[in-house]
């Protein structure tokens, strides 16, 4: 019995090693997914509040269109007109 032990036992730690290897492997990988599905679910709530916003432009009826669209143009940084004229 002793013997079969002594067989045994090299086969078994490498066993164990490459398993604890997987392991770990599998483990970083799920926290990479964590962080991938927590970059995803936030990226989602952001255009789900842009989707909101534009429905409830369109779908307020006290609300006019144009002034609405011209408003949330002036919250952005408006880009200056290059100077197309050569210089001299």
């Amino acid at each position: 019995m002793q013997e079969v032990i002594v067989l045994l036992a090299p086969f078994l730690m490498v066993g164990f090693i490459v398993w604890t290897k997987h392991q770990r492997k599998m483990t970083a990988l799920m926290m990479q997914l964590g962080a991938d599905e927590t970059a995803a679910a936030q990226a989602y709530a952001r255009l789900e509040e842009r989707v909101r916003v534009l429905e409830r432009i369109v779908t307020d009826r006290g609300y006019d269109l144009a002034e609405q669209i011209e408003a949330l143009r002036e919250d952005k940084p408006q880009l200056q007109p290059r100077d197309t004229t050569p210089a001299q």
